[in-house]
């Protein structure tokens, strides 16, 4: 019998939110391909995953950090990488009447509804896992459900992110276990094709024991 399709779609500001929040900052330099993999069963096979983000504006520090990682993440195969943007908006303070601009990302959702919607029409996938706590992404899922009902999607909720709608809407749902991210981090430098060294960001992974 022929193992079982799956894609796997990472919202990523989502995962590297939820990682922050959960204190695990020094495994934000994950190998997602290893993640994606550690979270299929025996039966299944990973066949791609889709990695959803959007590139760092206006940040220099935070710009580099994160192309460093993206790189690597190319580098070492088997992830597509849709981008995002961010919107810049104006706040006003009711109180005070100050104003400020701020950067709000947009599309990540859209991207990530639309790559789904594609690849369940073009049976690209048996299951879909999406690894997110977006409830906007509830009505794609429940339209590839209810078209293709012998296909599944499961939620893989990142630490500290959960949404009762997708809950309510998906095939399955499930907490990333620590042990997923724990035992998958990229290495410390990884080598592009081109012979570049890339060093992952100071903190991005844990510190060796002595």
């Amino acid at each position: 019998m022929a193992p079982e399709r799956v894609i796997t779609y990472i919202d990523g500001y989502n995962l590297y939110y939820g990682l922050k929040e959960a204190g695990m900052q020094s495994s934000r330099c994950l190998d997602l391909k290893g993640m994606c993999e550690s979270l299929t069963k025996k039966h299944q096979q990973l066949d791609l995953v889709r990695y959803f983000t959007t590139r760092v504006k206006n940040n220099p520090g935070a710009s580099q950090r994160q192309g460093t990682f993206i790189d690597a993440l190319e580098a070492r195969g088997g992830i597509k990488i849709d981008y995002g943007h961010f919107l810049s908006k104006k706040t006003k303070c009711h109180s005070c009447g100050n104003e400020w601009t701020s950067s709000e990302e947009k599309k990540t959702d859209v991207n990530i509804a639309i790559r789904l919607l594609e690849d369940a029409h073009d049976g690209r996938f048996d299951t879909a896992i999406v690894v997110s706590g977006d409830s906007d992404l509830a009505p794609a899922i429940q339209s590839i459900l209810s078209r293709t009902p012998k296909k599944r999607v499961v939620v893989a909720f990142p630490p500290k992110r959960h949404s009762s709608e997708l809950q309510r809407v998906a095939s399955g749902h499930f907490k990333i276990p620590r042990k997923s991210i724990l035992s998958n981090h990229l290495p410390a430098v990884v080598t592009t094709p081109s012979g570049r060294p890339l060093k992952a960001p100071e903190g991005w992974l844990p510190q060796p024991a002595n």
